[in-house]
This record gives structure tokens, C-alpha cells and sequence, in this order.
């Protein structure tokens, strides 16, 4: 007769399980703590827009904290004969463009980039992004104070040099780069404008990272993985003998 028997471990076994099931369940918690503070991160980015206005150097003071995203309300002008459309950029299931302007606020030495918003294009042959004029003269802009995106393809280095014509097509937006491709130093965040209707813009804004519920999912791998690794001790060491 067949029967199971528990083939006591030995002490190597019990240290490796060990050792994994810690780990795991350490990175587990590692990404509950970083969902919940992505949920402090999104929960503070969507109270920005209702916060008051700050100045310039109010704004750039806040700024110190990464995770804060000021409300920023700057006058200044657009240099009408520079921009970018930063490309493959999804509003729901639609693909486009942001419309980069560059802005020169009153009294700064360093420009600032402006994301206008998003607009369609399909990216047939012969057709480029349809993208409202630039304001022209002094204006007044309202929006968040926040880092410039992540993400993009790096691939074949920078291309804006590459392209005579403005506004330049990029996949990607690089403070360097971009200062380099101007002539001209560009502060480290840039401005994404406030919604405004009638603009012809989409102004969907959240944080470019990460999700909560991605780490969530994390989380729930590596708690999976040291579940296993006591799964594989017990089957291991639960063996058959014969009676």
C-alpha cells in the first residue's frame, strides 16, 4: 500500500523557503505602499486644478516637492515660428498630437513648453495635424506646473534637428533636447493649460505614471510567488512510500 509520508526538510530547504517567502512578500508590500502613494499622487494632481493661482516663484518653490503640481498663472508671449506635436498620443481609443507652444513668460530668462492640449489626426499620407493658431501678443495662461512626460521611443537619437520645419514632430520631449533644438535654456516642467471650452484642444490631464491598480497587480504576483515557494516545500517533501 501507498501512502504519504513528511520527509522532514533540510535546513538548506528551510532557509531557501524562507528567504523567498520573505522576499516576495517584501516586495509585495513594497508595491501595496507605492499603489497607495500613486493614489496620493493622482488624488493630488486632480486637487491641483482647484487650488489657487500661484506666481512664477511661488510655483517654483513648490515644485521643489516632485509630487506636487502647482496651479500656475504666468503672462508672457508664444514664439510664434517655434512648437512641437508630441505624436502617438491617445485621447480614449483616438490617436494624435499635444501641441507643444513655447513661451516666454515676462521677466524669466528660461522658456517654458505649454502643452495646449490634444487633437486627432489619423496620420494618412499627406496630411498633417489640424492644430488652432497660436495666440498672438502678451497672454495670460492658467494650468499645472508638472514634469515633462515619460515614454517614447529613443531609437536613432534626437530627430529634431534633422527637421527644418515648425512645428517639429517628436515622440518623446527631453528638457536637454529641446534646449538644445532651440538655442535657449527651457525650465525643467512645463505648463498644461487649463481646460477651456471652445479651445478645440482636449485637456484630459493625469499623472504619466503608473497606475494604483498596476501595483495592485504586482503586489498580488509576488504575494502568488511566495505562496508557491511553500507549495513547492510541501509537494517536495509530502512524498509516497510504500507500506
Amino acid at each position: 500500500m501507498t501512502v504519504r509520508q513528511w520527509r522532514r526538510p533540510t535546513a538548506f530547504a528551510w532557509a531557501l523557503t524562507a528567504f523567498g517567502v520573505a522576499a516576495f512578500c517584501a516586495l509585495g508590500v513594497w508595491q501595496i505602499d507605492r499603489a497607495a502613494q500613486k493614489r496620493r499622487l493622482f488624488a493630488a494632481f486632480a486637487n491641483a486644478a482647484n487650488a489657487p493661482l500661484l506666481d512664477f516663484a511661488q510655483a517654483r518653490a513648490a515644485a521643489q516637492d516632485a509630487q506636487r503640481y502647482p496651479h500656475l498663472q504666468v503672462a508672457g508671449h508664444y514664439l510664434p515660428d517655434r512648437g512641437y506635436w508630441l505624436d502617438e498620443q491617445f485621447s480614449g481609443d483616438r490617436i494624435g498630437v499635444h501641441a507643444i507652444g513655447v513661451f516666454a513668460i515676462e521677466g524669466q530668462p528660461d522658456l517654458l513648453l505649454v502643452d495646449r492640449g490634444w487633437v486627432g489626426w489619423d496620420h494618412m499620407p499627406q496630411t498633417m495635424p489640424v492644430v488652432p493658431a497660436l495666440p498672438r501678443g502678451e497672454n495670460a495662461l492658467t494650468g499645472l506646473y508638472a514634469p515633462f512626460p515619460g515614454g517614447g521611443l529613443r531609437l536613432g537619437g534626437n530627430p529634431l534637428p534633422g527637421q527644418a520645419q515648425w512645428p517639429k514632430l517628436t515622440l518623446y520631449l527631453d528638457a536637454g533636447a529641446i534646449a538644445a533644438d532651440l538655442g535657449h535654456a527651457v525650465l525643467p516642467r512645463m505648463l498644461l493649460l487649463n481646460p477651456e471650452p471652445g479651445s478645440g484642444f482636449v485637456r484630459s490631464w493625469k499623472p504619466q505614471v503608473f497606475p494604483p491598480e498596476r501595483h495592485i497587480g504586482y503586489a498580488f504576483t509576488w504575494f502568488c510567488f511566495a505562496a508557491v515557494a511553500i507549495a513547492i516545500l510541501v509537494v517536495t517533501h509530502w512524498i509516497k512510500v510504500e507500506k
